[in-house]
């Protein structure tokens, strides 16, 4: 267990060094109010999700399609990127250091693949489809579900085992900004330590 720490502390460093600025400011994506550990950081993304799905959902029948497909994009945009850091960074963590968390994990995974699926769906289709609003709101519903089970299972298994969360947090940020483009930089106070 701790060479996976050493690892992936090493690779998160990595990747934050790459992904610095000249300017060594702090990005958007990591101000002053980005949580702090692994399980914060990726509650922010189910809430904001949520939030992009619930605006869609009460705004489908006044906006135009441009909205809606912007929004839309917008949504899908974020939960592939919140997907793939899950399963890239998150889900071996703790697989890697719970040993009951490979059913819950293997759940998540398969309803990622459905979530993935409705996805390229939406994005091969267009506002004006008549089953794009409907596609908007299973997305919501499955994510809904995902995120449930997500956070009352493999959350409180990620919290009963042996990994440094704030370290996490940290990596899983850094590889978020890179997905989105964006630079990020650790807190300074963090860079010192």
């Amino acid at each position: 267990m701790a060479q996976r720490k050493s690892s992936r502390s090493s690779r998160s460093k990595s990747s934050r060094s790459k992904s610095r600025g000249r300017s060594g400011r702090k990005s958007r994506s990591q101000g002053t109010s980005q949580p702090k550990d692994a399980l914060a950081l990726l509650r922010a993304d189910h809430e904001m999700v949520s939030e992009l799905v619930d605006k869609y959902e009460r705004g489908k029948n006044r906006a135009d399609n441009d909205k809606k497909e912007r929004l839309a994009q917008q949504i899908c945009e974020e939960l592939t990127i919140h997907a793939q850091i899950e399963e890239e960074i998150f889900y071996p963590a703790v697989r890697e250091a719970n040993e009951e968390a490979e059913d819950a994990l293997a759940d998540a995974e398969v309803e990622h693949g459905s979530i993935k699926k409705l996805i390229e769906e939406i994005e091969g289709s267009s506002p004006d489809s008549e089953l794009f609003d409907a596609q908007i709101k299973v997305l919501g519903e499955y994510v809904k579900h995902h995120v449930k089970e997500e956070q009352t299972e493999i959350f409180r298994m990620a919290r009963e085992a042996d990994i440094d969360l704030k370290d996490l947090g940290h990596e899983l940020a850094a590889r978020k900004a890179e997905l989105k483009g964006e630079e990020w930089e650790e807190e300074e106070e963090e860079e010192a330590a």
